[in-house]
């Protein structure tokens, strides 16, 4: 069954204005469509943190960015050039790298492959996308 958005959920005595499914499937989460060559899967997320998957094809382009967000990228599988700043690192499987809020930052896919994205707090363009 796919996520949906749960308002209103009570944890730890807080409401939550959102929370997910606390089990989710990959298989059963939609993959969306973001850019051309990458799509985006969401896999759980609170008010304060998002975890997503970046399903990028070869050649791919995450155009550089900022945002007010901590992030956190684990890459997954294949091998990606990834911007932080001024700086140009190449990743492979099993990498990752912290994003501060408001520093540019992009990635080339140079091999095919999947980054594991968490945000803090939540991204809640990417609730309103799915």
């Amino acid at each position: 069954m796919p996520n949906k958005a749960v308002p209103n959920k009570v944890m730890s005595g807080k409401a939550m204005k959102y929370q997910s499914n606390q089990f989710l499937r990959g298989t059963d989460e939609p993959e969306i469509v973001v850019s051309e060559g990458i799509s985006r899967q969401l896999l759980g997320y609170d008010d304060s943190i998002l975890m997503a998957r970046a399903i990028f094809a070869k050649d791919a382009i995450g155009y550089k960015h900022t945002h007010p967000h901590s992030q956190l990228t684990y890459v997954e599988s294949g091998v990606f050039d990834f911007t932080i700043g001024s700086e140009t690192r190449r990743l492979r499987t099993g990498d990752g790298t912290y994003v501060p809020p408001f520093i540019e930052h992009g990635a080339v896919c140079i091999e095919a492959g999947v980054l594991l994205d968490v945000f803090s707090p939540i991204r809640e363009d990417f609730l309103a996308e799915n």
